[in-house]
């Protein structure tokens, strides 16, 4: 193959002497470039992690052929994906909207390295948005007697679409622990940071009768366990007295759809680690 193609290459595993050499060596082997690496040794765990973009004139089932002796060696959990392919995602909604219009806006502009292939809502508040995308919309009505066929519904909405990744926008439904564990890794939920403070209705009254000084928001990997899945990634806004209640939610929702987009993007980009119960992010 003289085209050159362009991959990214991830692993971790326990940590342990060699284990650079042996990738090096694997993609040499094939005249592969290493353009980009990050890895980390997390000397708690003993786990070691690695992200490297590589590019030759090497087929893809080639390469896999070549580093699979390596993975089997060290005891790998390890992936490689066409560096240039976007991830398919399918975005859930419900009634706030300002997190989806970020992602489609990024999305239509080029930053977002993902393929929205459709956008499923409780409420049909947003159906004229992404339908403006040429994005397809799904109507998934969920009441306490529904809940279950709802769910029924929404499964079939991700195998239908191909999605690999589920975005929770701001979509005020529980899934289900049997949902939540087929998605495990794949699902990234996105909500203020005053949780576990500040739980229930009108959190940002609750903060701002606190006088919270602090404001953020936290993307995280969605499980069974409700809003406590592994942290991919914060940020914070500071304010003061003056902010009323209204300017405290403006300023929560930018930092939100900031957050947001930060995870998903590194997460398209194969860039976030499980390592436990938090992850480890090679930017």
């Amino acid at each position: 193959m003289s085209q050159r193609q362009s991959y990214v290459f991830t692993a971790s595993c326990p940590d342990g002497p060699g284990i650079i050499a042996a990738i090096s060596t694997a993609l040499v082997g094939h005249d592969a470039n290493i353009d980009e690496c990050q890895q980390f040794g997390d000397a708690l765990t003993g786990q070691f992690f690695i992200r490297a973009q590589v590019h030759g004139p090497v087929a893809e089932q080639t390469l896999r052929e070549s580093l699979l002796p390596v993975a089997q060696r060290f005891g790998m959990t390890w992936g490689l994906f066409p560096a240039e392919q976007p991830t398919r995602a399918l975005v859930l909604v419900s009634k706030l909207g300002h997190c989806l219009n970020d992602l489609l806006y990024r999305q239509q502009v080029g930053s977002l390295p993902i393929d929205i292939v459709a956008v499923g809502s409780n409420h049909l508040d947003f159906q004229k948005l992404v339908s403006s995308h040429d994005i397809p919309f799904h109507h998934i009505p969920v009441t306490r007697d529904s809940k279950d066929a709802a769910e029924s519904r929404l499964t079939a909405l991700i195998d239908e679409s191909g999605a690999d990744l589920v975005i929770l926008a701001r979509y005020m439904q529980v899934l289900s622990p049997q949902l939540c564990e087929r998605l495990a890794g794949r699902a990234i939920n996105i909500h203020h940071s005053f949780l576990p403070s500040f739980r229930g209705a009108r959190p940002y009254h609750q903060a701002h009768e606190r006088g919270v000084k602090l404001i953020g928001a936290t993307a995280h990997y969605v499980t069974p366990d409700l809003d406590e899945g592994p942290i991919i990634e914060q940020d914070v806004a500071r304010i003061d007295h003056g902010y009323s209640p209204a300017d405290m939610v403006v300023a929560g929702r930018d930092v939100e759809a900031q957050v947001l987009a930060r995870a998903v993007t590194w997460h398209a980009e194969h860039r976030v680690f499980p390592n436990g119960s938090s992850t480890v992010v090679l930017r």
